[in-house]
């Protein structure tokens, strides 16, 4: 028996080893691959002598000068800006509804948020970005130029965000609902206890006991 105890505590250490050895590949993976974009990315401050003001507070994207080499202009102030519209847009259209189905899922109806709405609202995570870019570009930039007449036409922040606020929709939902499922029973009985209704006890108890939770699906939506 003691050998049987033996082995297994080996075999458990061994494995140990090896998970310990893949999560530390894992972060130097990454810290090379942050290494290296950090190298490449400065090369534009350092050999081509562009400086950090220049490129995030101008507008002008032109790196290539005439002779083909990277003395252009490097302002990129224009896509930082259209890249956080886009990001608050998305989130102030999606937030509502998935913070909304996570509430639904958990304190509402929790059999048939389980049973159905979770499952059909994971399917989405799995459908690749190309697929939710084609649907933007072939539907909603034909119906938001007809509807707005924009003088760009479709293509607009408006539409990147509903296609953006759509892909971090099941993301959002899936880790706010198990953020909410995670508030201990004891606050809503507490609650209750006080003479506190369905809906005072959702939005004062357990809303702001998950926000932590519910944070943490935003960041990893977005």
């Amino acid at each position: 028996m003691d050998k049987v105890v033996q082995k297994a505590i080996a075999s458990d250490k061994r494995w140990r080893a090896v998970y310990i050895a893949c999560g530390l590949l894992i972060v130097a993976l990454t810290l090379l691959m942050g290494a290296f974009l950090l190298y490449q990315g400065s090369q534009t401050f350092i050999k081509a002598h562009h400086s950090i003001w220049e490129f995030l507070f101008t507008s002008d994207w032109a790196p290539l000068d005439k002779t083909g080499l990277f003395g252009g202009k490097v302002g990129a102030a224009v896509y930082i800006v259209g890249s956080l519209e886009t990001c608050l847009l998305a989130l102030v259209i999606c937030l509502p509804f998935a913070i909304g189905s996570a509430v639904y899922m958990t304190e509402i109806s929790p059999k048939i948020g389980e049973k159905y709405f979770r499952p059909a609202t994971e399917i989405y995570v799995s459908i690749p970005s190309v697929v939710y870019g084609w649907f933007g570009m072939t539907k909603l930039v034909p119906l938001i130029k007809n509807i707005f007449h924009p003088a760009m036409g479709g293509y607009s922040v408006l539409a990147a965000s509903i296609v953006l606020a759509i892909m971090i929709f099941p993301t959002i939902t899936a880790v706010s609902a198990d953020a909410i499922k995670s508030v201990p029973m004891s606050y809503r009985e507490g609650a209750y206890g006080l003479g506190a209704t369905r809906w005072q006890v959702i939005g004062k108890v357990v809303l702001p006991a998950a926000f932590g939770g519910i944070l943490t699906g935003v960041v990893l939506g977005l």
